[in-house]
């Protein structure tokens, strides 16, 4: 058995955030949930009410020696508005805000690296938002938001390019991943 490590990331609406990560080898899960918040064990509807403090996110089972948690945060970079403190794109609200919430001062470090590296580069002219945070609990969606964009396939494609998601993605990255 590998000895595997996990990786979250709040991304916005966590439909979008799954299949970006699901294709890769060494992702050997990608699960929708919430965390950051106050309340145990939230609802959907909860969540969406923006009283829990919980954000949507991914939590992601890596083997380390196929992909690396900084091959990771890479792909999560090209998923956001890095500089949207409401949310992402049509999706407003607390819920929807950006941050990599990590597991190690390992993870930490590299969070804030990656960070700092992309605000070096002059790709955005508005400062980077996007929080580097303690992980703390994790709590998986309900099971109709899992694998969103398998078994809603029309509804999801709808969903990201009526959101502004992709023209956003293709705008300001030079390879997108949708």
């Amino acid at each position: 058995m590998a000895d595997y490590e996990v990786a979250i990331f709040a991304g916005g609406c966590f439909w979008c955030m799954v299949h970006p990560f699901d294709s890769f080898p060494g992702v050997v899960k990608v699960v929708s949930g919430y965390i950051g918040g106050h309340t145990v064990n939230p609802t959907y509807e909860e969540v969406c009410s923006h009283t829990t403090g919980h954000r949507e996110a991914v939590e992601i089972t890596f083997d380390p020696a196929v992909i690396t948690f900084g091959e990771l945060l890479n792909i999560f970079w090209r998923q956001i508005d890095p500089t949207d403190p409401g949310g992402q794109f049509f999706d407003r609200g607390d819920s929807y805000q950006t941050a990599v919430f990590y597991h190690s001062d390992d993870q930490r470090r590299m969070a804030q690296g990656s960070k700092d590296v992309l605000a070096q580069s002059g790709k955005f002219v508005k400062p980077i938002v996007t929080e580097i945070l303690p992980a703390g609990p994790f709590y998986p969606a309900e099971d109709y938001h899992q694998n969103y964009y398998k078994t809603n396939a029309a509804h999801y494609q709808r969903y990201r390019a009526g959101s502004g998601r992709d023209r956003f993605i293709q705008t300001h990255w030079e390879s997108p991943r949708a």
